[in-house]
């Protein structure tokens, strides 16, 4: 007997009719938030306050304005935008028009923008005013930009003989936008730091992002309803953290995001007081600023649910003087990456006193395991490459056959980080594969290394590198930067390597420490160790 396969009879339904009804589109969701909340302030930018109402009116306007001037399903439009509402609304402009949502870095050179522009066909391009001299000088490279669309009083005809329109005039038709999104269509491009290389297009699907936003909620414990989250946020909303992780759980319960422009400890401290902020999330170095604040004692920070930190690891002691400042806060770490939306993993509250150098566990829509070279995932203690499989992964890289079949090799996503599980499933990082030091015939942890030397008092930051070496390969060397600038540095790289002695074994122990006013970073303060190790070899 043939084999019956239960499919759906849809041939009666229209394609648009069908979508609408059953798919998972990012955009559906803040028009599903405007609904329940429209008079709530959805975002408090350093200019101004939008509702619900307004941010997903301006929304439907915008994706239907691209579309109108001839922008195409699932082609890419670039931001070049600070943070504020109109970030958001353009974002969720695209998402509602099946358009690609394409932020860039905007402390990347003019050399990469214009790179990234022609790896990505973009012929539209979001600007606001004040990076109008960052795209003059890309252009020249990239003939295919033919649009800009300018955010600004002041726009003039042209820009680099391309046409130029004003974002409200875009903006202009806020009736209802129903157009076929697929749940797999890509919903947004963001392109990695290319430290090494050329940054790579990571391609995430609306499914991706939407799944990723409903595991962040669950796990930073937003309420839906009256007791709403309000969330500043720091970071740049071009990079993943503070797009996918921070800003769209908010907005998707129903919270209040605020976009400060820029942090400084005093002003920031002001504005999670007055506005009774829920969520913290800082780096470690904001948090650093916060603890040395002469106001800090004044502070009433107690409607603070959670603090978050990434990007680099505290010593306990840090994280202890949070809590203090915190009182009612529970301290998370979380990790991930551009590829597999973040959060990936994070840490259960009880961590902090049991396993704070851990990653913590994967989060409950994610899979993660350990993977040797030959492709066989390994057991509780084990060190290999930690691997991902789950909705938060990427669709692929754009325009970028090969490395996408290493990526997906054996049916996991390979991360590039080394680490090991634990017997409760707790994720431990041991270090990015290309940051081993490989020294004398041993593979030294450059994590491990800057842990003991954060462990010291006198170190605000620290950074562990090998330097080629004639005898031992590569040399470890550290690199730290002091909390107090007038220090003897001498002095200072003296007591660290006793301390690294007392707390190393004799093959961890750096050959040399260098004391620096700073380290290289990227937007969200990732030290750019490729750009350091490049420094020791001039």
């Amino acid at each position: 007997m043939k084999a019956v396969l239960m499919r759906p009879d849809v041939s009666q339904v229209g394609q648009l009719d069908l979508n609408l009804a059953t798919r998972m589109s990012v955009g559906d969701l803040l028009t599903r938030s405007a609904r329940l909340f429209g008079h709530r302030t959805a975002v408090a930018d350093s200019h101004e306050e939008v509702t619900y109402s307004q941010l997903d009116s301006a929304a439907e306007a915008f994706g239907r304005g691209l579309l109108e001037s001839g922008v195409r399903s699932q082609e890419p439009v670039a931001f070049l935008l600070g943070n504020s509402w109109r970030f958001l609304a353009s974002f969720f402009g695209c998402a509602k028009a099946g358009i690609v949502a394409l932020p860039m870095n905007l402390m990347l050179s003019t050399d990469d923008i214009a790179w990234i522009l022609q790896d990505s066909g973009t012929t539209t391009v979001i600007v606001d005013s004040a990076y109008v001299p960052l795209l003059e000088a890309a252009l020249p490279s990239v003939p295919a930009v033919t649009r800009i669309v300018l955010i600004g009083d002041e726009v003039p005809a042209t820009i680099c003989g391309r046409e130029v329109v004003r974002w409200d005039d875009v903006a202009a038709d806020s009736s209802p936008l129903e157009v076929v999104v697929d749940d797999r269509d890509t919903m947004h491009c963001l392109y990695t730091s290319g430290t090494t290389a050329r940054p790579k297009g990571v391609l995430t699907s609306h499914v991706s992002v939407y799944v990723a936003l409903m595991s962040n909620a669950l796990q930073l414990e937003h309420r839906r309803g009256d007791e709403f989250s309000v969330f500043p946020v720091v970071l740049p909303l071009f990079h993943t953290t503070a797009l996918d992780t921070l800003t769209l759980p908010i907005l998707l319960t129903g919270g209040t995001v605020l976009l400060p422009a820029g942090f400084e400890a005093e002003s920031f401290l002001d504005l999670a007081e007055s506005h009774a902020a829920t969520h913290v999330m800082l780096l470690p170095t904001m948090f650093s600023a916060v603890l040395d604040s002469p106001s800090l004692a004044t502070r009433n920070l107690s409607s603070v649910r959670m603090c978050i930190y990434a990007m680099a690891p505290m010593p306990e002691e840090r994280i202890g003087l949070i809590a203090s400042a915190f009182p009612n806060a529970k301290i998370l770490l979380g990790s991930g990456q551009t590829e597999v939306v973040p959060a990936t993993v994070f840490q259960f509250p009880s961590h902090q006193k049991t396993k704070s150098a851990s990653w913590g566990p994967p989060v409950v829509t994610v899979d993660a395991q350990i993977m040797d070279q030959s492709g066989q995932l390994l057991p509780a203690g084990e060190t290999g490459e930690i691997v991902y499989r789950g909705p938060h992964v990427m669709s692929g890289y754009w325009n970028n056959a090969s490395a996408n079949a290493a990526a997906f090799e054996h049916g996991w996503f390979h991360s590039g980080d080394l680490g090991h599980v634990d017997e409760e499933g707790v994720i431990w990082f041991t270090d990015r594969v290309k940051d081993i030091v490989k020294t004398g015939g041993e593979n030294v942890s450059s994590v491990e290394v800057e842990r003991v030397l954060l462990s010291c008092h006198d170190v605000l930051e620290a950074a562990v590198i090998g330097v080629p070496d004639d005898r031992w390969g590569e040399s470890v060397t550290g690199v730290v930067v002091p909390v107090d600038p007038n220090i003897d540095a001498e002095a200072l790289a003296g007591r660290l390597l006793a301390h690294c002695k007392q707390h190393l074994a004799g093959f961890q122990v750096p050959k040399r420490i260098d004391v620096v006013s700073g380290l290289p970073k990227t937007a969200t303060g990732k030290i750019q160790k490729a750009v350091l190790r490049d420094s020791f070899r001039i």
